[in-house]
């Protein structure tokens, strides 16, 4: 049972489509579709584009190499901002946007973040969301730093397109052997070099030490760096140091270093980076190519941007007279409108039931004058059949009769209905260029929806029951262009049934971060309330300052003045009804300034669609600019069709489903189905009481930098980079709010809501660590739940060897620690235990290794924990290590006894 649960776990998680709409395919060998976008903040500059598509020919040839012959880029596109001049050889574009390129070229937003880096948070096996490159990496020589940019390119390809690891750790740089050696965390470990403390730098030289061991750890003390000899002969492996001339390999099954403590061996079960690349979809298709010859270079398309281009086709049919839908649907465009597209975007509008009408072309959206022309003309009656097709064609001639190219264009599809001659305009859709994104209302709307959505790279939203579904999802439609500080931000959106003649009270905080076109929007259902609003400094707006509708949809809208003071904002509503009614509040603001990077909240599932039993992984990364935030509240609200609600806290403690910790990716996994059909996500993050912080560290799954390297038994120092310390390695964020639209994904083949079995197991523990406390063995991990990361573990499985193939190969039949006194906690606690190792015989020198399973009630067992490793250790009274100039891979352990360490394999 446990062994065909893994397969479909492993079936749903790796090979079923993830959120992010690459345009990236495999055509005989070939990449076709890949999208390198620059940021509108980089200045203009001929080099950059050149350097680029160097860039992208080496790394063609680099990579089909490292493949065995089997992938290579045939066609990229390089997409140009709408800030730089025009010329001749741009094209336009059709889907590939900033939002969705694959490879953005972007400022850093501190001045010590070159390093180019993969934004990478699934799971082993799954793609990545996209590479980032600075322009300063791109523009100056970095050669002997990273190697070749060809090869970096490569070393990222990989973490985005395959979904593996680096196999360096810069935060346990070194580890302990079987063989009682300290190693540096590489692979392979054919890799050769010293290890050395650099004591004092002038210029390009360094007086350097050899390394002593920390007398807590057994382990090098933490200055100690690792310093790889240039010359080498070992060709493995691209995700260790691609900068190595020998290295043009990946690691493979024969010479992969599984005992390293490196985030490969975490992610994927220690298999090698090659195993893992091979069993890609990629590779299932593509054979290697027969004779000797290299591919063809790269063809590169240059398409630069375009003013924004939207059609709103909205759905007047019959049905939309049932639940508010109509009003709700004209309270959600009016806030779009208004608050939400970028001012100087084109906007057009068409409404349609059997047949569609084109109420509005485009309009450039310069002030208010231009949102009301098309706020006019929103549906007031709903009548009708329901055709797809009609609005869709009706939308591309608005958009071609104001002499715009439907290419490029982005087109808001919001339908209740039933239809299911959609696929007749699949073709014309296709042959658009147009992005469509659908908004599905209610659970009657065409199933087919989402293919619209998939086939153009367009947005998924459901909005049911949730009476602010429709609003948080249009709020989610933003410029794609790249230009943060114009999008707006959803700071709040709450509904509330209120009993008539009933106060109810909020808050709202604002940050330093944003303020600017600030607005408060109230909607009710029966009659207005009244409304009371105060800013941080006192100052109040009531009913009166507040601007209702033209359009009688029941909705009132504050334009705060100027720039909104940053605090709490509190507001106060008052139903005047006798009866209760349903009111809804929300606020949306713009970046503070064009120079401030706001605070800003994304969302999504680790995949659109899911066959029941398979998880779902929720998805949501906080961050400013390119640092992320740590250390708040970030809380996942989940609707299945029939309005049920699932609410899940987000964490970002690198166990269970979430990768790293404090990256800023907050995540869980979703197993409470409630029936088939679609579900939307929305996420909600907080900070609250100072407890926000903004890290400053560098990212994850990057190219790794090089400080020197040993030539002729004398080190060579590339530049040194400046480098975050400890103690300013945060800075702290002030309280903010913000809401943001994960989309839908559909489910299939869940059972009732209630009828669940027992189908999940615990989750696999993954940060496992060991020491010793005199006699006594301490280990210390983070608690799985029962079912995954949710709830409270029924036991835990602890055994022990001296031998890590043991607990590898065999750890059913490895020694069992008692564990009877051992009572698990709820997820995402801390678990300590402390035990004495019998039955071995504790002395200087042993060395033992650890693992744990979880164990759910219905007797479903988890996976097997990362292996941790625990060794007494005294150091010698005078370190014996070798002089600089050995050529050595690592250093014999003297060991005598006292101490130890951890190591996750």
């Amino acid at each position: 049972m446990v062994l065909s649960l893994y397969a479909i776990l492993f079936l749903a998680l790796h090979l079923l489509p993830g959120m992010k709409s690459s345009m990236v395919h495999l055509n005989k060998n070939g990449y076709d579709g890949v999208v390198i976008a620059i940021n509108p903040s980089v200045p203009e500059d001929e080099k950059l584009v050149q350097n680029i598509k160097e860039m992208v020919t080496e790394a063609s040839t680099y990579l089909f190499h490292a493949t065995k012959r089997r992938v290579y880029f045939r066609n990229v596109s390089i997409l140009i901002p709408m800030t730089w001049k025009s010329k001749s050889e741009y094209l336009m574009p059709k889907q590939e946007s900033y939002d969705q390129a694959d490879v953005i070229v972007a400022n850093p937003y501190l001045k010590y973040g070159d390093d180019p880096y993969t934004l990478q948070y699934g799971q082993c096996g799954e793609k990545g969301k996209y590479i980032h490159f600075t322009p300063n990496f791109l523009l100056t020589n970095n050669l002997p730093i990273y190697g070749s940019r060809g090869r970096v390119f490569v070393h990222e390809w990989a973490h985005l397109r395959w979904g593996i690891f680096d196999e360096y750790n810069v935060d346990q740089p070194f580890y302990i052997s079987r063989r009682n050696t300290i190693e540096a965390t590489r692979c392979s470990t054919h890799i050769t070099g010293i290890n050395v403390v650099f004591k004092e730098c002038q210029g390009g030289s360094c007086i350097t030490r050899p390394c002593r061991r920390d007398s807590l750890t057994g382990l090098y003390e933490a200055k100690c760096t690792f310093i790889p000899e240039k010359s080498q002969t070992a060709k493995d492996s691209i995700m260790f140091m691609q900068s190595l001339s020998s290295v043009t390999e990946f690691c493979t099954a024969e010479t992969h270093n599984m005992e390293a403590p490196n985030l490969q061996n975490k992610m994927c079960n220690r298999r090698s980076t090659w195993d893992v690349i091979k069993d890609s979809e990629d590779f299932q298709n593509a054979p290697p190519m027969t004779g000797t010859d290299s591919p063809p270079h790269p063809t590169f398309s240059l398409l630069k941007s375009k003013q924004r281009v939207v059609c709103l086709v909205l759905d007047k049919s019959g049905s939309m007279d049932s639940e508010d839908r109509l009003f709700r649907m004209n309270q959600a465009v009016e806030l779009y409108l208004i608050q939400i597209i970028e001012k100087g975007s084109l906007v057009g509008m068409v409404t349609f039931e059997s047949f569609a009408t084109i109420q509005n072309y485009l309009t450039n959206i310069t002030d208010e004058n231009a949102y009301e022309k098309i706020t006019a003309n929103l549906p007031q009656a709903a009548d009708g059949g329901t055709s797809i097709c009609s609005g869709l064609s009706a939308g591309f001639q608005a958009i071609i009769q104001s002499n715009q190219s439907t290419s490029g264009s982005e087109i808001v599809l919001l339908t209740d209905g039933e239809d299911n001659q959609i696929s007749l305009c699949f073709e014309e859709v296709k042959q658009s260029g147009a992005i469509i994104h659908t908004i599905a209302l209610g659970p009657a709307a065409a199933k087919e929806l989402e293919t619209l959505s998939n086939m153009t790279g367009g947005h998924r939203f459901y909005a049911n029951k949730d009476i602010n579904g429709l609003t948080d999802a249009f709020s989610r439609i933003s410029s794609r262009s790249g230009s943060i500080t114009q999008q707006a931000i959803q700071l709040e959106s709450k509904s509330f049934t209120i009993p008539g003649k009933k106060w109810i009270n909020g808050t709202v905080p604002v940050d330093s971060t944003i303020g600017n076109d600030t607005f408060f929007v109230v909607t009710w259902t029966i009659q207005k309330p009244e409304i009371l609003l105060q800013d941080p400094k006192g100052t109040r707006y009531e009913t009166s300052d507040f601007k209702e509708d033209k359009l009688n949809i029941r909705s009132a809208r504050l334009r705060i003045p100027g720039i909104a003071e940053t605090g709490t904002w509190t507001y106060h509503l008052l139903n005047k009804q006798a009866k209760s009614q349903v009111l809804t509040v929300t606020m949306t603001a713009r970046a503070r300034s064009p120079t401030t990077l706001p605070v800003i909240a994304t969302a999504h599932m680790s995949q659109s669609t899911t066959h029941y039993p398979s998880p779902v992984i929720v998805y949501a990364q906080v961050s400013q600019g390119f640092l992320p935030v740590l250390g708040i509240n970030v809380t996942a609200i989940i609707e299945s069709e029939d309005g049920h609600q699932a609410i899940l806290e987000l964490w970002d403690n690198g166990a269970g489903a979430d990768t790293v910790k404090n990256d800023g990716i907050y995540s869980r996994y979703f197993t409470d189905f409630h029936g088939n059909g679609r579900y939307s996500l929305k996420v909600h993050a907080q900070a609250k009481k100072n407890t926000a912080r903004l890290s400053l560290r560098q990212k994850q799954n990057k190219a790794l930098y090089m400080p020197g390297y040993l030539e002729n038994g004398k080190i060579v120092l590339n530049p040194p980079r400046p480098d975050v310390n400890d103690d300013t390695a945060e800075a702290e964020v002030e309280d903010f709010s913000r809401l943001s639209s994960g989309g839908s994904f559909i489910v299939s083949g869940a059972p009732p809501a209630g009828s669940h079995t027992h189908v999940f197991p615990p989750g696999k523990i993954t940060d496992l660590e060991a020491k010793f406390k005199g006699d006594q063995i301490q280990l210390s991990w983070t608690a799985p739940g029962n079912v995954l990361d949710k709830g409270k573990a029924n036991s835990y499985i602890i055994r022990i060897s001296k031998h890590f193939q043991d607990l590898q190969e065999d750890f059913d039949n490895a020694a069992l620690v008692n564990t009877s006194s051992l009572t698990p906690k709820e997820a995402g606690s801390i678990e300590v235990f402390e035990f004495k190792p019998e039955p071995f015989k504790i002395e200087n020198g042993t060395k033992i290794y650890f693992a744990i399973q979880a164990i759910h009630e219905a007797n479903l067992t988890s996976e097997v924990s990362n292996i941790a490793q625990a060794i007494k250790f005294i150091p010698p009274q005078e370190s014996s290590v070798p002089a600089l100039g050995t050529k050595t891979s690592a250093t014999s352990l003297a060991i005598l006894g006292l101490a130890v360490v951890l190591s996750i394999f």
